[in-house]
């Protein structure tokens, strides 16, 4: 978004996990056959004696009239790089980062952008004309991290001028007036408009007999199986639920993050490893997890905790720092050395 990595820097093609002895089909998911061990594609069917699915969210602007029109996808490389290229030229008016709706992955992703943007128009001497604001249906920010972490992220926006407005839903987007419209006749002008889209499960899971209620796949929050005994569900097509509530009568969930999905990943194909070849420990899935929160100007938070933790999450965050910024490059850079060299 704002140019410091380019496409290249940060992707892999996926067809290197060849070189971990996997094979790699590139098709479209058609049908998951749980009574038949088997799932159709586009291009073949593939029978199975143990699956894994880990399917992520699927991305749904198209569900907020006027809201693919009016705004920039944070969610779509493509975009994000229009957006890089139109930040240039932008240089006074109201920019909104819409949350659209609840879950979404990356409980992070639009706090890091506002903060970001702030740091971004500063640097070019153009903060005191651009009014920034997020728009969200939370109570706080990363509210399943728990109030205190909440926050603080609030008062590091409130620091910055960022105005923080909770609690509202939106219903559509004028993208001819540049006007978001919020239930409860609430209506928010903008020049520039950066969304979290709502994040839904996948069309192939809410028709599958693995879904729960709301099409997302719960799972035993330990061991990842769904109610499938060959079937393990991992990452943010899942269900989890935690101790305490988000609000009355609403539970706290497990936030769709990459370091659970990493983490989850990694008990369920050792639990696999043991169960075929009949030998080894199998392990669990303990709730960890962290986060790292850029802020801009070379500094990044870093937040860490159980999200198990009884009777509620419990979650600590670090003051942002050169060190963690760079901690997280190289992270990152380890990261895909590790899996995809």
């Amino acid at each position: 978004m704002l140019g410091e990595r380019e496409p290249r820097e940060i992707s892999r093609k996926i067809n290197r996990i060849r070189n971990k002895g996997v094979e790699f089909i590139n098709a479209e998911i058609e049908e998951i056959s749980p009574q038949g061990n088997s799932i159709k594609t586009n291009k073949q069917n593939i029978s199975y004696d143990y699956l894994v699915v880990s399917l992520g969210v699927e991305l749904s602007p198209q569900i907020v009239p006027g809201l693919s029109q009016a705004a920039y996808n944070l969610y779509d490389l493509d975009v994000a790089i229009r957006l890089r290229d139109d930040l240039v030229k932008f240089s006074s008016g109201n920019v909104v980062i819409l949350v659209s709706g609840m879950p979404y992955k990356c409980p992070a992703a639009p706090y890091e952008t506002a903060l970001l943007l702030d740091y971004f128009f500063k640097t070019r001497g153009l903060r005191d004309k651009i009014n920034i604001s997020i728009c969200t249906p939370e109570p706080l920010p990363m509210p399943t991290a728990g109030p205190q972490i909440g926050q603080a992220i609030k008062q590091m926006l409130e620091a910055r001028n960022i105005s923080f407005n909770p609690l509202i839903k939106i219903t559509s987007v004028n993208s001819d007036e540049k006007e978001l419209l919020f239930e409860g006749n609430k209506n928010v002008p903008f020049d520039l408009l950066v969304v979290i889209p709502p994040n839904l499960p996948p069309k192939v899971v809410k028709e599958s007999d693995l879904a729960g209620e709301v099409g997302w796949i719960p799972v035993d929050r330990n061991t990842l199986k769904t109610k499938f005994d060959n079937i393990y569900a991992i990452g943010d097509v899942t269900a989890i639920k935690l101790p305490g509530q988000y609000k009355p009568d609403v539970p706290l969930m497990l936030p769709k993050a990459g370091v659970f999905a990493h983490n989850q990943a990694e008990v369920v194909a050792n639990n696999l490893a043991v169960e075929i070849n009949g030998a080894g420990s199998k392990k669990e899935f303990n709730g960890d997890g962290s986060c790292f929160l850029e802020i801009g100007y070379g500094k990044a938070g870093y937040a860490k905790g159980s999200f198990y933790n009884q009777p509620h999450p419990f979650v600590d965050m670090k003051n942002p720092s050169h060190w963690w910024h760079w901690s997280k490059i190289l992270f990152e850079k380890y990261w895909l050395w590790k899996w995809f060299k």
